[in-house]
């Protein structure tokens, strides 16, 4: 079987495992381009489709498909959808498909069967006679680009002059069947027409009225880190996310639409994250968005989902501009604050451990991350009645790894320095903690949950045990190893959606945080908006969904847990219990 009767036999019902594998080339003569069009859309393939003129590469058609939808298209020095529409005309040319091509930029909204609609109209109108000039412009454009079979000379004209007269007499000689036969034509015509209409009103009742919600599926966005140092946060983030949406897929999803969610890497960046923000919800049509990670991105990625009115749920940060009084309508935070952590870590170092407050120093990320985390410190030293002002405060720069004028400062700090809290990233933090421990193995270490902290055990074992040992995470949900009903269930999800994963704090709490989301688009039933979601979550109250704690929203409480509990290394890098109190 060749390639093009492969795109007939499939042209409605395409096997997508075999649709994956193969690109198809051939000649518009045998397969049309709306077939072409249809083939890919059903499969919902990225590729690009090309047509090679005859009259050189400058009259080229090519048409951009992502996940099935036309993004891009250029037919000549003619783009966007008038060149899908001309593209959609022609019938003789080479065409070939090249699989995973993408478009540069997305110039096309409308949908592939919309196109297609309006193509079987077109043509349904040219059967019947109807035109206009601006066609029979299009039809000898057309004409040049991609050459059809020239007309009848005129020494042949003479013999279709015979051919017609006695077409005539023929037709006079069956008039009567003739007539009948066009009464058909023209029924089967307008029969034909009306399915089209019924069609498009189908079509039109069934497209979303809210953005990212369709039918069948509703489509949240993430931007996260998946590559950089904090790349792990955003993988575990994703993992969790995933894991809520597949086993509630699974059950046949939220009142009959499937979650679907759309990840974008912004590096941990926020001039990066400032652009995928904008891709998510302008081109991607996502509904809102889930388990972003991190301040500084945050800085970036909250006032523009205010200026859209869109949903910000779930982030993965505990800082303070998420956590507004009055809180802002559309942000809800799953997680307890970095002031509630630290607040908990400095109590504890001086209740619990009896370490004088003036000998607890801070290492910070310098930018809003480390700046939330001081911010708790300090509030709680001055419940001690102790000046932020005179902690010591050491460094790094995002994303880097650079901690020796951090580890130089401490060193030559003239007061004792007994115990550290760390507002930092995996990387960073362990190789502070490698650097310090060298010289001063009796400082106590504590990091808030942010950090990432099977990465932290894993980067800290590549130095070694000792290094590990003794190192404090506060988090912001239980042990992943516990036996909680809701840890319970995440364990049996993960060999079942994310073969080869570990338990880990970070996609618990991305899992947490969806089941959360979950539970609030189930209470506002199947026509919902995201103002009427917002009043559904504002409306959750004490929801235990099995971590021993209770959780909820309100009109002036936007942050679900307020819970910390505390955790400490063992020498094989195991985390284990302790009380904070």
């Amino acid at each position: 079987m060749d390639d093009t009767a492969t795109v007939r036999e499939f042209r409605l019902v395409p096997s997508p495992s075999y649709a994956r594998r193969v690109a198809l080339s051939g000649n518009l003569s045998e397969t049309s381009f709306t077939d072409l069009i249809q083939f890919y859309s059903i499969s919902r393939q990225t590729a690009a489709l090309t047509v090679v003129s005859p009259a050189g590469p400058e009259h080229d058609v090519v048409v951009f498909m992502e996940n099935g939808e036309i993004i891009d298209a250029r037919f000549g020095e003619m783009g966007g959808i008038d060149a899908v529409r001309r593209a959609m005309r022609l019938r003789e040319g080479e065409f070939h498909v090249d699989l995973n091509v993408t478009a540069k930029k997305r110039t096309i909204w409308e949908s592939p069967s919309k196109l297609l609609l309006d193509e079987m109209v077109s043509d349904d109108e040219a059967q019947n006679g109807v035109g206009n000039g601006a066609e029979a412009a299009t039809a000898g454009r057309e004409e040049v680009l991609f050459p059809k079979t020239p007309p009848p000379s005129p020494q042949r004209r003479s013999s279709f002059s015979v051919l017609f007269a006695s077409a005539i007499v023929a037709a006079a000689a069956v008039g009567g069947a003739l007539w009948w036969r066009s009464q058909q034509e023209a029924a089967a015509a307008t029969a034909r027409q009306a399915a089209v209409a019924t069609q498009r009103e189908a079509e039109a009742r069934a497209r979303p009225a809210v953005r990212g919600v369709t039918d069948t599926e509703i489509v949240f966005g993430m931007a996260a880190p998946f590559s950089g140092p904090a790349k792990e946060l955003g993988r575990g983030m994703k993992t969790g996310i995933d894991l809520a949406f597949a086993a509630t897929n699974e059950a046949g999803g939220v009142n009959g639409r499937k979650l679907r969610l759309v990840a974008l890497d912004d590096g941990y960046e926020p001039e990066r994250t400032r652009s995928v923000m904008k891709e998510l919800a302008e081109s991607r049509s996502v509904f809102g968005f889930i388990g972003n990670v991190g301040t500084p991105t945050a800085e970036v990625a909250v006032p523009f989902t205010l200026e859209k009115k869109m949903l910000f749920f779930g982030p993965f940060t505990g800082a303070g501009l998420l956590r507004r009084d009055p809180p802002d309508r559309y942000v809800f935070n799953y997680r307890a604050s970095y002031a509630e952590e630290t607040a908990a870590t400095v109590k504890y170092l001086v209740n619990v451990r009896r370490i004088p407050v003036d000998e607890i120093a801070v290492f910070a990320q310098q930018d809003g991350y480390g700046d939330a985390g001081f911010n708790g410190v300090a509030k709680m030293l001055r419940k001690y009645n102790r000046n932020p002002d005179r902690t010591l405060r050491v460094g790094y720069k995002r994303n880097t790894i650079d901690v020796n004028e951090a580890v130089k400062t401490l060193r030559r700090s003239r007061h004792p320095v007994r115990a550290v809290v760390m507002v930092a990233t995996y990387k960073a933090a362990a190789k502070f903690i490698e650097k310090v421990k060298a010289e001063r193995p009796d400082i106590i270490f504590s990091n808030v949950s942010f950090v990432g902290s099977q990465a932290l055990a894993d980067e800290l074992m590549t130095y070694g045990g000792r290094v590990a040992e003794g190192v404090m995470v506060t988090q912001v949900v239980p042990l992943p190893h516990s036996k909680a009903t809701a840890v319970l269930r995440y364990q049996e999800l993960l060999p079942k959606y994310s073969l080869g994963e570990r338990p880990d704090f970070v996609s618990l709490e991305g899992y947490l945080a969806a089941s959360l989301l979950i539970e609030g688009l189930k209470r506002a039933g199947r026509n919902f908006t995201t103002e009427t979601l917002v009043d559904a979550l504002e409306d959750l109250r004490a929801i235990d969904l099995g971590v021993g704690a209770t959780m909820g929203f309100g009109m002036s409480e936007h942050q679900a847990s307020h819970r910390v509990w505390g955790t400490v290394l063992d020498a094989n890098g195991n985390f284990l219990t302790i009380d904070m109190e």
